[in-house]
C-alpha cells in the first residue's frame, strides 16, 4: 500500500469544488510537463489569472496532501512553474492522481 493517499475530509464540500474548478482550469492552459528528480513541474502561461489560480489551489492541495512539497515558481521564460515534489514513491502517486495532466 501506497503511503501517498489525499484526504480529501481535510476540505469542505465547497473548497473541494474550488479545487476541481481550478484544476480544470489549470489543464486547459497546462504549456508543459517536465519530470524532476523527486516529482514534476507543470508549466502555465504567465498571465494574471493563472498565478491566482495556483496561489489558490495550492494551499487546497496542501491540506489534503500534507506530503506534497509544493512551489510557485516564475520562471525567466515568461512561465508560471508549479512543483509537486515530495519523498520517494510521490512522482509515482503524482502520475496516478493527475493522469489527466498528462494526457492519460
Amino acid at each position: 500500500m501506497s503511503p501517498f493517499a489525499c484526504d480529501m475530509t481535510a476540505l469542505s464540500s465547497e473548497q473541494r469544488s474550488r479545487h476541481q474548478e481550478l484544476g480544470e482550469l489549470l489543464r486547459s492552459v497546462l504549456c508543459a510537463v517536465k519530470e524532476l528528480p523527486d516529482g514534476y513541474e507543470f508549466g502555465f502561461p504567465m498571465q494574471p489569472a493563472i498565478y491566482d489560480a495556483l496561489t489558490q489551489i495550492t494551499p487546497l492541495e496542501r491540506a489534503c496532501c500534507p506530503f506534497f512539497v509544493i512551489s510557485i515558481r516564475l520562471a525567466p521564460s515568461n512561465q508560471l512553474a508549479w512543483q509537486l515534489t515530495g519523498s520517494e514513491g510521490v512522482k509515482q502517486f503524482i502520475r496516478m492522481e493527475f493522469a489527466h495532466w498528462f494526457g492519460e
